[in-house]
C-alpha cells in the first residue's frame, strides 16, 4: 500500500483530496534502486488546470521511457492545503512517490500563461526550494522553465537554473545525459549549468547580464563569458509522425478541464494572425499523419476508457486531411458513441458534411473567433476573413442543426475606433437574422449568439510586439460601448454578452513584455500574499499596484507606450526562426490594413524555412492533400 505524504485527518480537511493523492489509472511507478535522475514535471496551477495539459503528458511519458529516469509529477496546492502546508511546514511533494520534490534531481516547470508566476514561487517556497538561482546549493533540485512565456523569461529569469526554449522532444534525453555524466564525475551545479549552456535551445540566465539606459529601455543584453552563445534557437520537432506522444494518458480520478483523450493533429500555423504568439513561435506548421493519428486515437482511448476525443491544434481546418480523420473516427468510434470534439476550426475552412458528421454524435454550441467586429479591423490584424465568409459558416452551422454559437473577440486592438467596437454586435446581430432566414421547420428552437470579448495585449514575437495597448479606462469605454449596442440591436434577447475584466490583462500585459527588473515585484507580489493570479476571486489587484508603486513600475513604460523599430526588446536574444525584419514588416502592413497570405498560399520569407521542415517543404497535390520533399536547412530559402 501507497505511502501518503498527507494524513487522512489532512486530507479530510481540503476540498478535494484527489488533487494529492495520485495512483490516476496510467500512472507510472518505478523501483528507486533502478533510477539514477528523478524528474518532477510540475504545472504551477491547480490540478484540474494541470491534468488537461498535453504538453506535460508528453513528457512525462517520454522522460519514463528512458530506463533509469523517473519523471514525477506535481500541481499547485489550492489554497486550503497551502495553509495547512505553511502551518505544519509540510514540504511539497510529487504524486507518483509522495517523496518531497526538494529530493529531486530536477523540477521542471512549465510556463503557460503570465499569470501563474506567483505560482511558481508558491511551488518553489513549499518545495523548501531557494526562490533565487543564485542562492541554491549542490543538493537543491535544478530548476528548468519551458512553455509559451519562456519565449521572454527575462521577468523570472532569476528563479529558474535554465530555461528550454522550444519543443521537449529533441534534447531532454541529451540534458539527461550530460547531467549523469557530470554526476559521475562529482562535477558541481555550477560546472554543470554551464556545460548546459552549450546545449542548442538552452538558456542560463545567471551567464547573461543586462544593462538599461536612462530611460529605462535596454541598453545591452549579453552572455559574460566568449563560449556561452549571444543568441539562443528554439528547439524544434521536424518529424512529428514520428515522434514520442503518450499512448497510454493519465486518466484522472476527478474531474479535470480536459476530461478527455487530446489528439494533437498538427503543430503550428499557417495563418499568420498579428495578435497570436503561437501562431509565430510554433512555425512552420508540421502535421501529424492521419496513419499515425489512427493508430494513436485506438491506443489511447483502449488504454483510458475515455468517452471523447479532441483533435487539437491552433488551426484544425487548416490539418490537409481532416475530413478523411473524422470520417474514420466517426465511422469507427460511433457505436461506442464516442465524442469527436473539433475545437479551433475557422468558418471558413469548415465543410458543411463533416459538421453534419460530427453532430451524428454530439450537438454542442459552435465556437468561432472573428476577433474584430469590422473588415477594416481583421485586415489590420491579418484575420484573412470576411463577413461573406463568417455568414456562410454560421449558415452553414445552422443548415447542420447548430443553433448556438459563440463568437470570440479582441478590444483594444491596434487603431481600433468606435465603430470597431461596435460593429461586433453588428455582426453577432447579423447573425442571429442568417438563423431566422431558415425556415421555421428547419429551425432548432431559439438561437443564441454568445460574444465573448478579452482585452488585447501584445506579446513577443508578434508583429504587435511593438504595439502600445489601449489604457485601462480606454477599454472599459469601448467595453460599455458593445454592451450598450447589444442592447440595441432587434435580436437582443438571442445576444449575450461577457467580457474580460480588465485588472488582470493589465498584469499580464506588464509581465508579457517585461525585463529582469520585474522579478523584485513578482516576489514582494508573492510575500505579500498574491497567488492564483489568473484566478478571479483571488487577484488582488491593489496589491500588484502598491509593489509596483513601491519600485517604480508602470503601465505606462511596459504597456502603454509604442516601442521604437531599434529598441532592444528583452527577448531579442531568442530566435524563434520568424526574423524581426519579418515581424516589422507585417506591423508595417497592418498601419496599411493590409492582408498577407497565409503559408500555403504565398512564403513571405518569415524564416521559418530555417528549420527544414514541414509546410516550407511541402507540394501540394490536386485534391488538396499535401507531399512533403527532403530539403536541408541549409537550402531553405
Amino acid at each position: 500500500m501507497r505511502k501518503l505524504a498527507l494524513s487522512e485527518e489532512i486530507l479530510l480537511q481540503v476540498e478535494k483530496p484527489a488533487r494529492y493523492i495520485g495512483g490516476e489509472i496510467n500512472m507510472i511507478k518505478k523501483d528507486l534502486d533502478q533510477v539514477d535522475v528523478r524528474f518532477c514535471m510540475c504545472f504551477p496551477d491547480v490540478y484540474e488546470v494541470g491534468m488537461s495539459h498535453l504538453g506535460i503528458q508528453i513528457i512525462y511519458d517520454m522522460l519514463n521511457k528512458q530506463e533509469h529516469t523517473w519523471c514525477e509529477r506535481v500541481y499547485s496546492p489550492w489554497v486550503d492545503l497551502d495553509a495547512i502546508m505553511r502551518r505544519e511546514h509540510i514540504p511539497l511533494f510529487a504524486l507518483e512517490s509522495q517523496d518531497p520534490v526538494k529530493e529531486f534531481d530536477f523540477l521542471g516547470i512549465t510556463l503557460q500563461y503570465e499569470m501563474c508566476y506567483t505560482n511558481v514561487l508558491q511551488i518553489l517556497d513549499l518545495a523548501q526550494i531557494p526562490l533565487h538561482s543564485a542562492e541554491r546549493g549542490e543538493d537543491d533540485p535544478i530548476v528548468v522553465g519551458g512553455g509559451p512565456c519562456s519565449y521572454n523569461p527575462e521577468p523570472i529569469a532569476e528563479f529558474f537554473d535554465f530555461f528550454y526554449l522550444g519543443e521537449g522532444e529533441t534534447r531532454y534525453f541529451e540534458l539527461l545525459d550530460l547531467y549523469r555524466s557530470y554526476k559521475k564525475a562529482g562535477k558541481s551545479r555550477r560546472e554543470f549549468l554551464r556545460a548546459v549552456a552549450k546545449v542548442p535551445g538552452m538558456y542560463v540566465p545567471s551567464l547573461y547580464r543586462a544593462t538599461y539606459h536612462e530611460d529605462g529601455t535596454l541598453a545591452s543584453f549579453s552572455p559574460i563569458a566568449e563560449d556561452v552563445p549571444a543568441r539562443i534557437r528554439k528547439e524544434v520537432e521536424t518529424n512529428v509522425s514520428d515522434t514520442f506522444y503518450p499512448e497510454k494518458p493519465l486518466v484522472p480520478y476527478l474531474k479535470v478541464i480536459q476530461d478527455r483523450v487530446v489528439l494533437e493533429i498538427q503543430r503550428g500555423c499557417i495563418r499568420g494572425c498579428r495578435f497570436c504568439q503561437a501562431g509565430m513561435v510554433y512555425r512552420p506548421i508540421r502535421e501529424r499523419s492521419t496513419e499515425y493519428l489512427k493508430t494513436l486515437a485506438e491506443r489511447m482511448l483502449a488504454a483510458t476508457g475515455q468517452e471523447e476525443i479532441t483533435l487539437s491544434s491552433l488551426s484544425s481546418s487548416d490539418y490537409s486531411k481532416l475530413p478523411e480523420l473524422v470520417y474514420y473516427l466517426i465511422d469507427k468510434y460511433k457505436e461506442k458513441y464516442v465524442n469527436i470534439s473539433l475545437p479551433s476550426l475557422r468558418i471558413d475552412a469548415f465543410a458543411l458534411d463533416v459538421m453534419s458528421k460530427v453532430q451524428d454524435i454530439s450537438k454542442s454550441s459552435l465556437t468561432f473567433a472573428p476577433e474584430a467586429g469590422t473588415q477594416r479591423m481583421r485586415n489590420v490584424i491579418n484575420k484573412g476573413l470576411t463577413e461573406e465568409d463568417i455568414l456562410t459558416g454560421a449558415m452553414d452551422a445552422f443548415r447542420g442543426g447548430w443553433n448556438k454559437v459563440k463568437l470570440y473577440f479582441m478590444l483594444g486592438l491596434p487603431t481600433e475606433q468606435p465603430e470597431d467596437v461596435q460593429g461586433i454586435a453588428y455582426l453577432a446581430e447579423k447573425i442571429a437574422e442568417e438563423y431566422y432566414t431558415l425556415p421555421k421547420d428547419k429551425r432548432n428552437g431559439k438561437v443564441g449568439v454568445t460574444i465573448s470579448t478579452s482585452y488585447f495585449i501584445p506579446k513577443p514575437f508578434t508583429p504587435f510586439q511593438w504595439a502600445p495597448m489601449i489604457p485601462r479606462e480606454r477599454f472599459l469605454e469601448h467595453q460599455r460601448l458593445l454592451q450598450a449596442t447589444v442592447r440595441e440591436q432587434r435580436n437582443r434577447k438571442s445576444l449575450s454578452y461577457h467580457w474580460h475584466d480588465a485588472e488582470t490583462s493589465e498584469l499580464e500585459g506588464i509581465l508579457a513584455r517585461g525585463d529582469r527588473r520585474l522579478a523584485k515585484s513578482i516576489e514582494e507580489a508573492y510575500r505579500a500574499g498574491c497567488i492564483y493570479d489568473a484566478w478571479s476571486e483571488y487577484f488582488q489587484y491593489d496589491k500588484w499596484q502598491e509593489v509596483f508603486a513601491r519600485n517604480g513600475v508602470t503601465a505606462e513604460f511596459y504597456n502603454l507606450r509604442e516601442r521604437g523599430k531599434d529598441e532592444l526588446l528583452p527577448w531579442d536574444f531568442i530566435d524563434v526562426g520568424v526574423s524581426r525584419r519579418y515581424l516589422w514588416n507585417e506591423y508595417e502592413r497592418a498601419k496599411r490594413e493590409t492582408v498577407t497570405p497565409n503559408c500555403r498560399k504565398k512564403c513571405m520569407g518569415c524564416g521559418a524555412a530555417a528549420f527544414g521542415c514541414g509546410v516550407c517543404f511541402e507540394e501540394r497535390q490536386p485534391d488538396g492533400s499535401s507531399v512533403y520533399y527532403d530539403a536541408s536547412p541549409n537550402t531553405a530559402g
